[in-house]
């Protein structure tokens, strides 16, 4: 319990002579009190409930993404299980996912409430929201291309989660350079045999989509947006900010993909 900013408030108030001072030094106190209640909160990191929080909406809001069509298909439902799977989800894990996924399906799922919800519980932090705005971009773009149904609840969640209408466009772009990487990978056999190949022209647009930036921009403004860009997804810093542990694995691909974009481009430009 908290007490010293009362006691010293009061004591200094009491000097000015009269109980006005010592309420008024008793009242101050307190709310020094209370800001340090807060601030030992962040202090202590993200509680268990914070991530169940995030946990639960990540999923929950991706099933209501796969049902904006109307009816949710195999393809959905396999690129739901291959998020799992990269998050290397099992057991009890995975039933939980799973279990949200099927919430978020329902008819009359409370959307903006749940983003309500994990926005309280992230205590706002921007990085953290982006994040997770990134993960339903990533299940959105799955099948390639985003609908106009899905267009509409990325847009209401963007609009929850504090992102305006210019800065979903942006995200979307870069959640879809992502996604060719990740693709790509795939299909190059393997993320080492990956990294070693040349940048083709594909690859390179790719890359320059990722870190946010255009051919055009100068060496330094690449390399000031590729610096931003790590900052932002640094798996450490997203999990003192309370990312579950189970998506820690997602943050370091990401951080992966944005440092192989830069190396490309760093490559084509003959930047030191």
């Amino acid at each position: 319990m908290r007490i010293w900013g009362k006691v010293l408030g009061a004591f200094f108030g009491f000097l000015l002579g009269n109980i006005f001072g010592a309420l008024l030094g008793l009242w101050i106190g307190h709310r020094f009190d209370r800001g340090m209640g807060v601030q030992g909160a962040f202090r202590r990191g993200p509680s268990q409930q914070q991530q169940a929080v995030f946990f639960h909406a990540t999923f929950a809001v991706m099933g209501h993404i796969a049902k904006a069509s109307g009816q949710v298909t195999e393809h959905e439902i396999r690129v739901a299980s291959n998020l799992m799977d990269r998050m290397r989800l099992s057991g009890e894990q995975r039933v939980r996912a799973q279990e949200s996924f099927r919430q978020g399906k329902e008819s009359g799922f409370p959307l903006r409430e749940t983003l309500a919800e994990f926005r309280r519980a992230s205590l706002g932090q921007r990085d953290i929201l982006r994040f997770f705005l990134e993960v339903q971009l990533q299940a959105a773009f799955a099948d390639g291309r985003v609908e106009a149904d899905e267009r509409a609840i990325l847009q209401t969640i963007a609009d929850e989660l504090g992102f305006s209408r210019i800065e979903l466009g942006r995200i979307l772009a870069m959640a879809e350079a992502q996604m060719n990487f990740f693709h790509r990978q795939q299909q190059g056999g393997g993320q080492q045999q990956y990294r070693q190949e040349a940048p083709s022209a594909d690859r390179l647009k790719d890359s320059y989509q990722l870190l946010g930036v255009s051919e055009s921009d100068s060496d330094q403004d690449i390399k000031r947006a590729y610096r931003k860009e790590m900052s932002k997804h640094h798996p450490d810093k997203l999990a003192a900010k309370g990312l579950p542990p189970e998506m820690m694995e997602m943050a370091k691909e990401k951080t992966q993909e944005i440092q192989q974009a830069w190396e490309w481009i760093r490559e084509a430009r003959g930047i030191r």
